[in-house]
């Protein structure tokens, strides 16, 4: 007869909160971060009015990540609270109906009605809320919102992407910032696409050349805005 002790299993699912504020943080932290710095480079600014730019951005951008997360991920986690709050009343004003309900999920699943209506009892028996909360509303710990965590995924994540841009400032001549910054930004928004892609467990070279083709497109058009707006000034 085989055991019925669970063996460790980590899925790919278990990384989707950290892994998409960690991806969106850091794509967003170079694209914005790179593009403020080459539309002031190409209006002909000096290297320190180029690094004040960037320094403002980095920061004011990771401020604006973590403020965003955590409002957006705090309205998902009350929703699902509100969500819990309504089922444990349900629970106490009509538990037999409860019971037939989480016993019809069963059956659309494939269970005949005789075990369904055992299983459905017997979880109920052990967690009548959380049971519901899984099977009935979709809700479980892997995907349950976490506000902080996405919070400071998002504004770390976004501080490391947008070093970079910054970083090419400092070393690099102001003769060659608009082919350098841009380059390099480049390079680390496809590593970062690949290696996002490879962490999600999807293709490697969609994950890549969609990242670097928004990246590139959006570097584009601030390059094209500050020669403009640098020609007329």
């Amino acid at each position: 007869m085989r055991s019925l002790t669970r063996h460790g299993e980590t899925h790919l699912v278990s990384r989707i909160g950290w892994l998409r504020a960690a991806v969106l943080g850091a794509n967003d932290g170079i694209v914005s971060t790179a593009s403020l710095i080459v539309g002031v480079a190409a209006a002909a600014a000096t290297r320190n009015d180029i690094l004040v730019t960037g320094a403002a951005g980095l920061v004011a951008g990771a401020m604006s990540m973590a403020a965003g997360e955590y409002v957006s991920v705090s309205s998902q986690s009350d929703t699902e609270r509100a969500d819990l709050a309504r089922e444990r009343q349900e629970q106490r004003d009509d538990p037999v109906a409860e019971h037939a309900e989480l016993a019809a999920i069963y059956v659309g699943r494939g269970l005949d009605r005789d075990l369904a209506v055992q299983v459905a009892r017997q979880l109920m028996e052990r967690d009548a809320v959380g049971s519901h909360a899984r099977d009935e509303l979709g809700m479980s710990e892997v995907t349950t919102a976490r506000p902080v965590q996405a919070a400071l995924t998002s504004a770390a994540s976004f501080a490391a992407g947008a070093a970079l841009p910054v970083l090419v400032v400092v070393v690099t001549p102001v003769a060659w910032l608009l082919p350098s910054v841009p380059v390099a930004s480049l390079c680390l928004l496809a590593l970062l696409g690949a290696v996002g892609a490879k962490t999600g467990g999807a293709p490697i070279l969609r994950g890549t050349v969609r990242v670097t083709f928004w990246g590139a497109l959006a570097m584009a058009l601030t390059a094209g805005i500050g020669a403009v707006l640098g020609t007329a000034v």
